[in-house]
């Protein structure tokens, strides 16, 4: 009499990373090292536009002199006309150019922030048994799309009110889900269940 023994045991196969810690980390230092670039050449353009902002001004208190000059010494009114339409295109040019460099040192044009907020939120909001294929951040956070898979669905609610708390996600709901089964060689795959989450700014309940 002989008995077969099944030594094979699922758990013991090699689990997949879709999206590791150590994944998220390097995408943060890729986007820290991105956002230095990106500081570094705008400080360097905000400080050659301060310098253009000084030479035009130096421009113009020159050419208000000359009109000073040229006011003095001829009478015509035609020569006045032309220096004065030359003032004003240069001043003009000023006010220009200062409101410029104003606006980028404010920080009021683009992300001034970085998305490594968002990758800290993803990493803080783990959830055992749901991981992150997938992310894109549009524009200044305005909209955020994620990709990522769950082996139970009823751990995606608790995973969305969890982002929820995130001062980086304050303002943002998710406003379209979509969960699919994954097939693999055509067959569907039972172990987890696919899904696509997506926000926008705004204040609401997520769908």
């Amino acid at each position: 009499m002989s008995q077969q023994i099944n030594l094979f045991n699922p758990i013991f196969l090699k689990q997949k990373k879709y999206f590791s810690v150590v994944t998220m980390l390097q995408a943060l230092l890729l986007i820290v090292l991105g956002s230095m670039l990106f500081y570094g050449y705008a400080w360097y353009q905000v400080r050659e536009l301060a310098k253009q902002t000084v030479e035009m001004t130096k421009r113009y208190e020159a050419e208000q002199k000359r009109f000073l000059a040229y006011a003095n010494e001829f009478s015509p009114q035609r020569a006045q006309q032309a220096l004065k339409a030359e003032l004003d295109g240069l001043e003009a040019q000023a006010r220009l150019q200062d409101s410029i460099l104003q606006t980028l040192k404010s920080g009021a044009i683009g992300n001034t922030q970085g998305y490594s907020e968002y990758l800290r939120a993803f990493a803080r909001q783990s959830v055992h048994g749901l991981w992150l294929t997938g992310f894109n951040i549009n524009g200044d956070g305005a909209q955020i799309s994620l990709q990522g898979a769950v082996t139970n669905p009823r751990l995606l609610p608790t995973y969305i009110q969890r982002m929820g708390r995130e001062a980086v996600m304050r303002g943002k709901t998710f406003e379209y889900l979509q969960m699919k089964q994954p097939l693999v060689e055509g067959k569907p795959v039972n172990a987890y269940v696919e899904f696509s989450l997506r926000s926008v700014a705004g204040t609401g309940a997520a769908k």
